[in-house]
């Protein structure tokens, strides 16, 4: 079951990314890429798998406090394996919120492929 995003953005749905979890500073969500998200190499291009980081770290964020908006301000990403985008497969993304103050989040969060392993790893303000 998918839930909604709460707004219309255009590039998470391009992407198809589908939000599954919306809790107490915590996120998860799913990614089933497409061939055209790949890289030369027929992995997952690492700027998909940043923006899919940074929905993922903002979703834990705003779902501390549902009725606030968020954006980036510096995010630090590391790359731990390739991420396949292998046709019928999905990622997931889980977020999760650290610390937030009256104007910022810190938060973290992962991709892992579907056998559990850490693709990808991002701390985010």
């Amino acid at each position: 079951m998918s839930l909604d995003f709460g707004a219309f953005i255009p590039f998470v749905d391009h992407l198809g990314f589908t939000l599954e979890k919306f809790d107490g500073g915590e996120s998860e969500l799913h990614y089933a890429p497409l061939p055209e998200h790949c890289n030369s190499f027929g992995v997952l291009h690492g700027g998909a798998v940043m923006t899919f980081l940074d929905v993922v770290m903002a979703t834990a964020a705003r779902s501390a406090q549902p009725d606030s908006g968020i954006v980036t301000i510096e995010m630090k990403t590391s790359f731990m394996r390739p991420a396949p985008a292998t046709p019928g497969l999905v990622l997931l993304g889980r977020g999760r919120l650290l610390h937030r103050t009256r104007s910022m989040a810190f938060v973290e969060g992962t991709v892992l492929d579907v056998e559990g392993r850490l693709c990808a790893q991002s701390t985010g303000t």
